[in-house]
């Protein structure tokens, strides 16, 4: 089981479009809840084995710049699956962004575990 709690997020954009973000993301019990500079998430997830998959959806809370955030003014879910070990976790995201699909790749490193 992926393990509880707050994790520092980064992510980085695929297929050379330019984007990415960094910020934080707390995993408790199959929910996801996040933030970065210019954007909240939520989401679900499920796990096992070592392998973890699930949905987010991305707001912004305060305005982007469209230049480096292709996501900005929009709200976005993406479906993701990918990897965990006891220290974190990775996966790769794929997201409808209006007509264009767009493929992240995002790691998380456990700050603070929680029961």
């Amino acid at each position: 089981m992926i393990k509880n709690g707050f994790y520092s997020y980064g992510s980085k954009a695929l297929d050379g479009v330019d984007g990415g973000d960094s910020g934080v993301m707390v995993l408790r019990d199959g929910g996801i809840l996040g933030g970065t500079s210019f954007f909240y998430f939520i989401g679900t997830y499920s796990c096992s084995g070592g392998r973890w998959k699930g949905e987010i959806t991305h707001q912004e809370h305060k305005p982007a710049p469209q230049t480096h955030y292709p996501m900005a003014g929009r709200i976005v879910t993406a479906g993701f699956a990918g990897t965990y070990t006891d220290e974190g976790a990775e996966f790769e995201a794929t997201a409808l962004v209006g007509k264009r699909s767009l493929r992240y790749h995002a790691g998380l490193w456990l700050l603070l575990m929680r029961d």
